[in-house]
């Protein structure tokens, strides 16, 4: 049953498909009306498949030539773009302020780099605290009062590190190296952590106790970076004891200790104070005396009648 089955398909098969004769063709009938529309039926399905591969070709060229409706904006407005502008613009107006300190000497000598004689400061990056602390420790004047220190010392035999030369030189180093650890830390590494301003911003104006009172407090007080309100000082307290702990290291025995060490520390801190006292009047002093302006003009507060603790800092981010 299954091969008569397939014999009739091969032979519709063959019927349909072969060629007509040249009387078949042109003898009208029923034949050729069938065949034509068969034909017809396979021209307009060939013509449909046609124009269904077109169009999915040119789906993909019209989707890429149609322009997008989200644009994305320019660079510059981006979020982001502008504060990162603004902190450039805050650090180069910090950097040309602490250029201005680095040329700040007490009577063309004495280094006066950690002093702002400016309203208009600007907070000092974290790098830039540092490099300030080392500018200070390196200077060769740190070095003459370092050996001066060990004269005073060497003069009264005292510190157990014996007479003579090397007495001397031991003197001498441990005098700098106390100078080193204090500035590095208490006004380099520790404000750069704590963003705290290691820096003396001189009053210039009011009253002689007002600005006495406002100098002893600064050794102990300090403004913020982020803020510019005033804070404790953490920083100038906790570097000067550090300093001191670390000089357990390089002194003898006798000259050592917890105790010791935190009342060194103290007496440091309230030497900064009145260095920040002398800071606060030299100005006055060189002008009177000297008839020079140690500030150059950019003391803006010297004969204003504002509160220098309410005009902070701007910030300028590490």
């Amino acid at each position: 049953m299954k091969t008569v089955r397939i014999w009739l398909l091969i032979v519709a098969a063959i019927t349909i498909t072969a060629p007509l004769s040249a009387e078949e063709i042109n003898a009208p009938g029923p034949h050729w009306d069938t065949t034509a529309a068969a034909g017809s039926s396979i021209v307009n399905w060939a013509r449909v498949a046609e124009d269904a591969q077109g169009a999915a070709q040119q789906a993909p060229a019209s989707a890429a030539a149609q322009p997008t409706t989200a644009s994305t904006p320019p660079p510059a407005q981006q979020p982001g773009a502008q504060p990162t502008a603004q902190e450039k613009t805050q650090r180069q107006k910090a950097e040309e302020q602490l250029k201005e300190q680095e040329h700040q000497r007490v009577m063309g000598v004495l280094p006066s780099f950690n002093i702002s004689y400016r309203s208009d400061a600007v907070s000092l990056t974290g790098w830039q605290k540092i490099r300030l602390a080392f500018r200070t420790s390196v200077d060769p004047v740190t070095f003459g009062v370092a050996f001066l220190v060990a004269g005073y010392h060497e003069a009264d035999n005292d510190l157990g590190f014996g007479w003579g030369i090397k007495g001397y030189g031991q003197r001498a180093g441990a005098a700098y190296l106390d100078t080193f650890d204090s500035n590095m830390i208490g006004n380099g590494i520790l404000p750069a952590l704590l963003h705290q301003d290691p820096r003396y911003f001189r009053m210039g104006h009011g009253s002689t106790t007002h600005r006495l009172l406002y100098a002893t407090a600064a050794a102990f007080m300090c403004k913020h970076d982020n803020t510019g309100r005033w804070e404790p000082n953490y920083s100038n307290v906790m570097g000067n004891i550090a300093a001191g702990a670390l000089s357990n290291l390089y002194y003898p025995g006798n000259n050592t200790g917890v105790g010791l060490t935190i009342s060194n520390g103290l007496i440091v801190t309230a030497e900064g104070a009145v260095g920040a006292i002398f800071q606060e009047f030299w100005p006055d002093i060189s002008r009177k005396l000297f008839h020079k302006d140690p500030t150059h003009g950019r003391d803006a507060q010297a004969n204003s009648t504002a509160d220098p603790a309410s005009t902070a800092p701007q910030p300028a981010k590490p």
